[in-house]
């Protein structure tokens, strides 16, 4: 549960460095600059993810991977990985978050679902499709609070 914690804070530093590059090249591309996001956005939705994922982690500990919460964030946290990837061949560029993905998130996210199977209640495929529209969700929800808690200046 640690691991999966410290993989998801060293790709979420990647993440808020290179998001508001990535979202000024998604708003080029779609003809509309609603996309950007400016880096303190970036920061404060990348925090609000972290007490979530934070949150998670720790219901994860206490429960030995019992949590309900702690497993939907695992399987969307491991399935967000498909997405850094998918983003850079659609770009066909690097996009904020690609180089930890696979390398960090990905390997961090299958060392706490071992550690799940071994305590016998191993991740279903349910759990992949609950928790990815979890994180999704919350990945949604934290940006627009940012939006609105730091709203961009006129271009």
């Amino acid at each position: 549960m640690i691991t999966l914690l410290a993989a998801w804070l060293v790709h979420d530093i990647e993440e808020a460095c290179t998001l508001p590059a990535t979202s000024k090249v998604i708003s080029a591309r779609l003809g509309t600059p609603r996309v950007q996001v400016s880096p303190a956005q970036s920061t404060l939705a990348i925090a609000l993810m972290g007490l979530l994922v934070t949150g998670a982690c720790t219901r994860g500990i206490h429960t030995s991977g019992d949590s309900r919460f702690f497993r939907l964030v695992l399987a969307g946290l491991e399935a967000h990985v498909l997405t850094h990837v998918v983003a850079s061949v659609i770009l066909t560029r690097y996009t904020a978050g690609l180089i930890t993905a696979p390398l960090v998130m990905l390997p961090g996210a299958r060392t706490a679902r071992a550690a799940v199977r071994r305590e016998g209640t191993p991740l279903t495929l349910g759990d992949t499709v609950r928790g990815t529209a979890l994180m999704f969700s919350a990945a949604l929800t934290c940006h627009l609070i940012a939006r609105v808690a730091l709203p961009s200046p006129p271009a």
